[in-house]
């Protein structure tokens, strides 16, 4: 593997499973390792720079968020993307980040719209000029302002569970040249709706915004299969 040095952790102990689990997401969520590809523990451990025991609680950790599985014969490997599970998440998105987008709007007030439009222009930069890692976490940051503006924090504990098998399918859709509408121009929509305290609008913007997402996902996923 290129450039296999910028994998490795140099922090003290305490931070090592953290560190460990963070770097392989990221290795997962940007496609540095593909869907069913094998994670060898000993590979990994020289890649990260890290025991075999850190290595194998990362892989936990991971399984636990849905992007590892372990195969009877083949161990760890990278979970493969498929409709029927992506068509799930989506749905589940849509329930929650609806819900959470209406409810901010009711309670927005001018230091919500800031920080609302603050994160929209951290993300439009990472729409812009980043890769996947910088869109990730821009979109966190980004849903996060709305589901903790609307006091929505158990539903936002769910939706990080999910968010390295969003991360994912957004790397797929955004790949795509068959959006009707812009990933930054539904970003911007439902920004606008809840600055203006419109809280049907912003639902009504989501459900826009996960309706089209999850088509181009459906098209990409069933034409792999």
């Amino acid at each position: 593997m290129e450039n296999a040095d910028d994998m490795r952790i140099d922090y003290p102990a305490t931070t090592l499973r953290s560190l460990a689990v963070d770097r392989l997401r990221q290795a997962i969520i940007t496609g540095r390792f593909s869907g069913g590809e094998r994670l060898v523990e000993r590979s990994l451990c020289d890649l990260l720079g890290v025991s075999r025991s850190i290595v194998r609680e990362a892989i936990r950790y991971l399984e636990a968020e849905g992007l590892v599985e372990t195969q009877p014969r083949s161990g760890p490997v990278v979970a493969l993307l498929d409709w029927q599970g992506a068509r799930q998440i989506y749905d589940i998105r849509r329930l929650l980040e609806a819900d959470a987008a209406a409810a901010c709007a009711r309670v927005c007030d001018q230091d919500i719209a800031n920080r609302l439009r603050a994160a929209l222009e951290e993300l439009n930069r990472a729409f812009a000029h980043g890769g996947p890692l910088e869109l990730y976490t821009a979109t966190t940051a980004y849903y996060e302002v709305i589901f903790t503006a609307a006091g929505h924090t158990i539903a936002w504990e769910i939706v990080q569970r999910l968010n390295g098998r969003i991360s994912r399918l957004r790397a797929l859709t955004l790949a795509s040249s068959n959006r009707r509408v812009s990933g930054p121009a539904h970003m911007a929509r439902i920004c606008d709706a809840i600055c203006a305290g419109q809280p049907e609008a912003a639902a009504a913007a989501v459900s826009d915004h996960l309706r089209d997402a999850a088509e181009i996902a459906r098209q990409s996923l069933e034409s792999q299969e």
